[in-house]
């Protein structure tokens, strides 16, 4: 157990996973709790959040949960007022959540591209817009966006409602990170590369080797500079750094996470 973010409160909108393993949000909660931080553990799936937070209570942590479509207000509203009545403060946003749909201008449907854009995008500005007047009053705040270097690059497959919006995450960072500057609050994005997932897993197998996941992660392995997908908990950690007093003069970055992936296709 470490100290970096010790006694702040973080709330982790998409701490669950899809599937069995370790997801980006799932790792950022329990490490933030590892490191002494309160966590609030939000998720559509409230089983996936309570397994999150049965992690975190078996390690000695404080954690509690609440089951959020985070694209509608409400939700989003109801979830910054309980931590803060909870836990008295709130320290750390982390937006995690997201959702992704195979296929390119043509192939996707229209209900497709607004769903994902609600999902990945308008969470982020709704949990912007309801947290931002908490961390104002308290005049100090770390927000962590998690973008994705599909942003950025191409990487052999067709996803442009995921790409978009993981693009449009750059816009939200920044306009935050330079609107609140002098109050105090910080806001960063994380750009993940090939990382090795539940949500690649589940959402991406369709689209490599007829639907064959050991040659998905095969093929995904060999894309990488390193020769092996990152893993969720090199995330956590790039959000850990990110959210802590470490980083008290970094704002309005993007931090590739992607092993030189972007580098070696600049």
């Amino acid at each position: 157990m470490g100290e970096r973010v010790k006694d702040k409160v973080a709330i982790v909108i998409g701490a669950g996973s899809v599937g069995p393993g370790w997801g980006n949000g799932k790792a950022a909660a329990v490490l933030y709790a590892r490191e002494g931080a309160k966590v609030m553990a939000v998720d559509v799936n409230i089983s996936a959040a309570e397994e999150t937070k049965a992690i975190i209570d078996s390690e000695g942590g404080e954690c509690i949960v609440g089951q959020a479509d985070v694209s509608r207000a409400e939700d989003v509203e109801s979830i910054i007022k309980r931590t803060q009545e909870h836990f008295g403060c709130i320290d750390i946003l982390h937006n995690n959540v997201g959702i992704l749909s195979v296929g390119g201008a043509v192939e996707l449907t229209e209900e497709a591209w607004d769903h994902e854009f609600s999902v990945n995008i308008k969470s982020m500005f709704l949990s912007c817009k309801y947290v931002l007047p908490v961390m104002e009053s308290q005049g100090r705040g770390s927000i962590i966006n998690i973008s994705s270097t599909a942003a950025v690059r191409w990487y052999g497959v067709s996803y442009i409602a995921y790409s978009a919006s993981k693009a449009a995450v750059g816009g939200i960072t920044r306009t935050v990170a330079l609107q609140y500057a002098d109050k105090g609050i910080r806001c960063n994005s994380v750009l993940p590369g090939l990382i090795n997932t539940p949500l690649v897993r589940n959402s991406l197998t369709s689209a490599y080797a007829d639907g064959d996941v050991d040659e998905m992660m095969r093929i995904r392995d060999g894309q990488s500079p390193t020769g092996k997908m990152g893993t969720a908990w090199d995330v956590a950690h790039a959000s850990l750094f990110l959210a802590s007093d470490d980083a008290a003069y970094i704002n309005g970055v993007e931090l590739l996470v992607d092993g030189g992936f972007t580098a070696r296709s600049a």
